[in-house]
């Protein structure tokens, strides 16, 4: 209630920290007295997550950060495994939600026959505090300014006019920690619930239509790697392509392909024959084959987003498909290792990779990794597009400052304007943002007129696909 305000900065993990302690002690208390190391995993990339708010300003890579940090604190209490687990598990924390509120409510009232007098004491003791540390920290504040700056950026803004908006956001923050600690002592078992495997169907009804998806893939592939090494200007020259367009036209059918690839995998799966050792060894070589030519699909995708990044230059939408395609690609990799090693971690692996990789996409800070792929392809084409950079966070600011005036001042002005003065306090700003002003701080952005910018930057990309 008190630290949760205008930023989110390490607000979230400060408020994580005593729920997880909310959850362990409440599976200690009903039994589940050994943390296993899948929980202790799940619990650990939980916390991590929340450090992304805390150390860069863009909101979009946060907002995935904590949506993952739930999913992953949903299979930390549930203890989930399988696939029906890992996708229905927060599930779990929704209905806990509307329970945990009266299953903490019977607890204290459980407690409160036995323990008035300690409540009593304790209720006196913290009162006791609070009118000592009130009346002594005025006096303090009065004597010293620099005690009072201090005591201004260290202690919450606890002004009656945000009352109610804090009163909800305690509501949420104790409903939230009650629903922890009751998935913790009674989770859900999610587990249970199982799909039954579709009736397997025969050789040549199962195998022949992969079989010759085998030999689509192997032929666009082909051509694909002729190409990449050399054939770029023969295909453009027939098809009357620019370079860009030939990169863009194609990656979203690759991506969607790959998107598609996974799908008819898990189908095939569902109705593979299951005779014996033949039939296990040709459900491995088909599925193999085609993982193998979907990596090549992935790797082509790629590179066709890396011509068209340099064409155009960098933006939110395009690191973002590039993450995806490159997780997409990660996902084959462990459906390959799976059919060699058996499929029984596969799900765990899955959501591991994902937390993975929303934590390295957080952590990388895209905002500042697009900056900087902007500006140093500035330095070399001297073409750059002054908007989108405007509409970046407070993580571009480093990039952003390396630009010539007045390119650089027309691109920092509006960050600047954004950021504002450091009145912010500790808990609810990013160290990015903090750095930002520091560079601000020792290098004002100048003043210029509209006029001055719309004639210094440059948009490259006409149809931009962002």
């Amino acid at each position: 209630m008190a630290l949760l305000d205008d930023g989110v900065g390490v607000n979230l993990l400060l408020v994580a920290l005593p729920a997880t302690l909310t959850a362990y002690f409440a599976a200690r208390r009903a039994g589940r007295s050994r943390a296993r190391p899948w929980t202790l995993a799940w619990g650990t990339g939980g916390l991590a997550l929340l450090l992304v708010p805390a150390l860069h300003a863009a909101q979009w890579p946060s907002f995935l950060a904590v949506a993952t940090a739930v999913g992953l604190a949903s299979l930390a209490l549930h203890g989930s495994r399988t696939w029906a687990g890992v996708l229905l598990s927060p599930f779990g924390l929704v209905d806990s939600l509307s329970k945990g509120a009266a299953w903490g409510w019977r607890g204290v009232r459980s407690r409160a026959g036995d323990a008035a007098g300690n409540l009593g004491s304790a209720l006196r003791a913290l009162a006791v505090t609070a009118v000592l540390l009130l009346v002594f920290g005025a006096l303090f504040a009065g004597a010293d300014a620099a005690f009072a700056d201090l005591l201004g950026r260290l202690v919450p803004d606890t002004s009656l006019g945000e009352g109610p908006w804090r009163l909800v956001l305690f509501a949420f923050g104790l409903l939230g920690a009650l629903a922890a600690g009751r998935s913790a002592a009674a989770p859900l078992r999610w587990d249970s619930f199982r799909t039954g495997p579709g009736r397997p169907r025969g050789r040549a009804e199962w195998a022949l239509p992969l079989l010759l998806l085998c030999v689509l893939f192997a032929v666009f592939n082909a051509i694909q790697l002729a190409v990449l090494f050399g054939g770029y200007k023969a295909v453009l020259d027939k098809t009357g392509q620019t370079y860009a367009e030939y990169a863009r036209q194609g990656f979203w059918q690759l991506l969607i392909a790959t998107l598609l690839t996974l799908l008819v995998i898990v189908v095939a799966l569902r109705w593979a024959p299951r005779g014996g050792p033949g039939d296990r060894n040709l459900v491995r070589a088909i599925l193999g084959t085609l993982s193998a030519l979907t990596l090549i699909v992935v790797a082509s995708a790629v590179r066709r987003m890396d011509m068209y990044v340099e064409a155009y230059g960098l933006t939110r939408l395009r690191i973002s498909v590039v993450t995806m395609e490159l997780w997409l690609g990660l996902v084959i990799l462990l459906i390959m290792a799976a059919g060699v090693w058996g499929a029984r971690r596969l799900p765990r692996a899955v959501a591991a990779s994902a937390a993975a990789g929303a934590l390295a996409f957080g952590l990388a800070a895209p905002d500042a990794l697009i900056a900087e792929n902007n500006v140093r392809r500035y330095e070399t084409t001297h073409k750059f597009d002054l908007h989108y950079a405007r509409d970046l966070s407070a993580d571009a600011v480093p990039a952003l400052d390396r630009l010539e005036e007045p390119l650089r001042s027309c691109a920092l002005a509006p960050l600047a304007r954004d950021l504002g003065p450091a009145t912010a306090s500790w808990y609810e700003t990013s160290w990015s943002e903090t750095r930002a002003r520091e560079i601000l701080k020792k290098r004002p952005p100048r003043t210029t007129t509209p006029e001055t910018c719309d004639t210094t930057g440059e948009n490259p990309d006409p149809d931009p696909d962002r």
